[in-house]
């Protein structure tokens, strides 16, 4: 029903083949028959200032509805190009990429074969948008670049890890940074490629977070339990933070009725972890883990300190769809910035758990591999 009310708002604004307006600005390259994959801008039928429908630093307090009407007003233009040869395919591509290094609005014409048509596309990953067509044409007006951004393009002898640890030191972003990541515009030249989207928004979290922990992980542990509640979009969300070294767990509780457990009729629980060492594989939560870790280190390095860390997230029936890996990256930004409550024990931690969540702690501690060990595992503190 978002989607229809949504749709029936904008349709009459982007029944033609020809539109202008001013991209936020905002890019998308897909990632299906990968190399080969479609590319191009995402441009509503207005003109000013669009910032707000792709920059999702600005979405909190928004509502699902909120979220939904910023995205569907996007239409996506289509354009098919090698992934891994783009240099050949000419101006198109010099736009897009100047679409995506741009740091204010960008006034955008695009011509389509056929008017914009389609549905919302529902991702965990990727933020939802509208209708699409494939283009005939691109005209981008003049746009300044994002100063940071800007340097990695010209620099063609920077790394693409480099060059996204240091746009984001300097400010930049990440919704930002991970539009110029997955354009070719970072990287050693011989080594640039477009990459889709999706791909691009979990790389950019984790080389972020793998660059922060390198750091943290050295840091002397914090001194007791802390717990930091947080409430969105009907999702719950607690983060602990445990007195001891690096260790890092999500698990996500999904509702029969949301999305991802539409039929069901149990709670869904999924959860992936990692200890000192780290991973080694792909984590099957997806982009979700990564975006959260990072979120984690940003407050351990500001703090200069190092914890292990469970964060606890409910889905409950409210959220209808999922809106992207943005909506956990910023919620536990959110959740960390509250004041938290302080235990001596895991124990007492988990009282608080139990006041607030709705799933109790035996529930959580079952699907954790961190509080398992923590239980478990004999410490050299314990013999003291």
């Amino acid at each position: 029903m978002i989607k229809f009310y949504s749709r029936q708002r904008t349709m009459p604004l982007i029944d033609m083949r020809q539109m202008a307006g001013s991209s936020p600005p905002s890019v998308f390259v897909g990632r299906y028959g990968y190399p080969k994959v479609d590319i191009g801008p995402l441009l509503p039928p207005e003109f000013g200032d669009t910032a707000i429908m792709d920059r999702p630093e600005m979405w909190g307090g928004k509502t699902i509805d909120d979220i939904v009407d910023f995205r569907f007003r996007l239409v996506r233009g289509k354009y098919r190009i090698d992934a891994t040869d783009f240099a050949r395919y000419g101006r198109v591509v010099d736009d897009v990429q100047e679409l995506a290094l741009a740091a204010r609005p960008v006034d955008v014409e695009a011509s389509f074969a056929q008017r914009p048509s389609g549905r919302i596309v529902l991702d965990d990953e990727v933020q939802p948008f509208g209708p699409s067509a494939r283009m005939e044409s691109l005209t981008v007006g003049n746009g300044r670049f994002e100063r940071n951004l800007e340097r990695s393009f010209y620099d063609t002898d920077m790394k693409a890890a480099d060059a996204v640890v240091q746009a984001y030191r300097n400010g930049t972003l990440i919704s930002e940074i991970e539009k110029a990541f997955s354009v070719g515009t970072m990287g050693i030249k011989r080594n640039r490629r477009f990459v889709p989207t999706r791909w691009s928004i979990t790389a950019v979290d984790d080389i972020i977070g793998k660059d922060l922990l390198r750091t943290t992980k050295h840091y002397e542990t914090i001194d007791d339990f802390r717990i930091y509640q947080w409430e969105a979009l009907d999702n719950r969300w607690i983060v602990m933070l445990m007195p001891c070294t690096w260790r890092f767990e999500l698990i996500e509780a999904w509702y029969p009725n949301t999305t991802w457990n539409p039929m069901g009729k149990t709670i869904d629980i999924i959860s992936d972890c990692e200890f000192f060492e780290g991973r080694t594989e792909y984590a099957h939560i997806g982009g979700c883990y990564y975006a959260s870790r990072m979120a984690v280190n940003e407050l351990l390095i500001k703090e200069r300190r190092t914890a292990g860390a469970v964060i606890m997230r409910e889905a409950h029936p409210g959220y209808v769809m999922p809106v992207g890996v943005w909506n956990v990256r910023e919620n536990v930004r959110a959740a960390l910035k509250t004041e938290p409550f302080h235990y001596e024990s895991l124990d007492r931690a988990l009282d608080h758990v139990d006041r607030v969540m709705d799933i109790k702690r035996r529930t959580w501690i079952h699907h954790s591999g961190v509080m398992r060990d923590w239980i478990i595992q004999r410490r050299i503190e314990d013999y003291y």
